[in-house]
């Protein structure tokens, strides 16, 4: 038995209202079913087609999100652990920035197991940075490699969701704070940025 493709117009409405979810709860984070349907200019009944309820909307968007998160974390490479944290806290941070109340929702406590799940890459990845900077002298070693992590996560999550994205000096914030969290004096994270501006600069 084949599996019939969705058709064109509902992919299109799919498409459309986790656009206009995005978009309104950047403005409103409480917006209801209604407001988000209406943003999509669709009705309610329509998007109820496509998700049960606002929550499975939310997931659907924490999973999108994800999915370009853990690509960022994919794409980072650098040897040295300082510069491979500096990088991932930049290039998240930018992507953040831009849907930072639909990145707070993702960290709220009434989703933060599915986006625990949904970020699972980008989690392991934040883990064998700590093993392999403790492992190099790079960040600290007082703490176990896997509080280390853990707390390097949730600094991220603090940042995300109390940050102003609006700020000048927000990417710069982002990246300091990881680093600090890391070990890093704030000389040792200035010499860092002074040989690569590039981290704690805005998109």
């Amino acid at each position: 038995m084949t599996t019939r493709a969705p058709r064109r117009d509902a992919v299109e409405n799919r498409a459309g209202i986790l656009s206009a979810a995005r978009s309104t709860l950047a403005n409103d984070p409480y917006a209801s079913v209604d407001v988000i349907a209406r943003s999509a200019g669709l009705s309610r009944r329509t998007l109820y087609g496509h998700f049960d309820d606002r929550d499975a909307l939310i997931r659907e968007l924490i999973s999108s999100g994800a999915q370009r998160f853990n690509a960022i974390a994919a794409s980072v490479a650098d040897d040295d652990c300082r510069l491979a944290l500096a990088r991932l806290a930049a290039l998240l941070w930018r992507e953040a920035a831009h849907v930072q109340v639909a990145a707070a929702l993702a960290l709220d406590e009434a989703h933060v197991e599915h986006t625990a799940e949904a970020l699972a890459p980008l989690r392991r990845t934040v883990a064998d940075l700590a093993r392999r900077g403790q492992e190099d002298g790079s960040f600290r070693t007082d703490l176990t490699a896997p509080t280390l992590a853990r707390l390097i996560e949730e600094m991220a999550r603090t940042v995300i969701s109390r940050t102003d994205a609006a700020s000048a000096e927000a990417a710069n914030v982002a990246v300091r704070a990881l680093l600090s969290i890391a070990g890093l004096s704030w000389r040792e994270t200035d010499e860092l940025l002074a040989a690569h501006p590039e981290f704690g600069a805005e998109a």
